[in-house]
């Protein structure tokens, strides 16, 4: 019988944490941290969420909740937060500046954090014309990294962006996202340096199937020093088929899959890519845990949560970190979903 692993448990040895995140405390560790994600549904049956989230039990330390991902209508991020919370997960809500000016942001915000959420990815979102309600107006009033600098001044300062106080501050442990394969490439890092200048605490990345370029990008942000300023969480993807394959290489801006990918899921054989793409996860994943910089793997298995748990386990990735109850240094105490 193979030996289980034994399970980390983080106690009493961590710098203070900035908010009640049980992500930050993971990441503040030294562990590899683990994040997933949560489509909501077209409609308003929490059940869908719990089911969801029942898949990723014991498999994630935290779990994004998209907001209205592609432009399509969907039950709020904020909302299906909660559901898992409920659950006892670690919820990161999404916030696009899509959809709201810099009002609702932070209205939005204050409610999220009143409501007992940690974690928030600031995101600008998919353009409207995508989505299920082209003919919507987008609002853009302030960009991603501006949102990113609106949560740091009100978790640190107190205050709004327009410089009025606020009491109580949200204290979100606060993302973003990263794409290291759009053009020009060269722009990439210096884009990841502003976000950290605005205050960013965690980074997840666009899926990663080019690894020779992924390194090249997590090279430059080592050489400027700015992995020991921000976690960078990896995305991962797996490709159901090679239809799936196809489809994001040509149809996805900024997704960068080499033809090797497509070629060995053709190979893979009738009814095989599926699990050659799973195949393809775990040794990516594994890849990216030996490179320098990388602080975790976020796995993105759009529609295909049930996936998440072979392959964090292929990948040597359980059991997930416990967060011993009464530890000292961190106002959290419960243990990770």
């Amino acid at each position: 019988m193979r030996e289980l692993p034994s399970v980390p448990v983080l106690s009493g040895n961590l710098k203070t944490m900035k908010t009640d995140s049980r992500l930050e405390k993971i990441l503040q560790s030294g562990e590899f941290a683990v994040t997933s994600e949560c489509g909501p549904p077209r409609g308003a049956d929490a059940e869908v969420v719990r089911k969801k989230g029942a898949l990723l039990k014991g498999v994630v330390d935290a779990i994004n909740v998209t907001d209205n991902q592609t432009s399509v209508v969907r039950m709020s991020s904020i909302a299906a937060c909660v559901i898992l919370k409920q659950m006892g997960f670690e919820p990161i809500v999404q916030m696009t500046t899509r959809d709201r000016n810099r009002i609702a942001l932070q209205s939005d915000i204050l409610g999220a954090a009143a409501l007992g959420l940690n974690n928030i990815l600031c995101l600008s979102g998919d353009h409207q014309s995508f989505g299920d309600h082209s003919g919507a107006r987008n609002v853009f009033d302030i960009d991603s990294t501006h949102l990113v600098q609106a949560v740091y001044r009100m978790r640190e300062q107190g205050t709004l962006i327009n410089g009025e106080e606020m009491k109580p501050a949200p204290k979100f442990f606060i993302g973003a996202a990263a794409n290291p394969f759009a053009d020009p490439f060269e722009f990439r890092v210096p884009r990841l340096a502003k976000k950290v200048a605005a205050g960013v605490d965690f980074i997840q990345t666009q899926c990663i199937y080019n690894l020779d370029k992924f390194r090249k990008w997590i090279d430059g942000v080592v050489a400027r020093g700015l992995h020991e300023k921000v976690k960078i969480l990896a995305g991962v993807t797996p490709m159901k088929s090679v239809g799936m394959a196809r489809y994001m290489k040509k149809s996805v801006p900024g997704m960068d899959v080499p033809d090797e990918i497509i070629a060995r899921l053709k190979g893979a054989g009738k009814g095989n890519a599926a699990k050659e793409g799973i195949k393809i996860c775990i040794e990516t994943i594994q890849q990216l845990r030996e490179m320098e910089g990388v602080a975790g793997i976020h796995v993105m298995a759009i529609e295909w949560e049930e996936k998440v748990a072979e392959m964090v386990d292929g990948a040597g990735l359980m059991p997930r970190p416990v967060i011993a109850d009464g530890d000292a240094d961190s106002p959290s105490s419960s243990g990770t979903a």
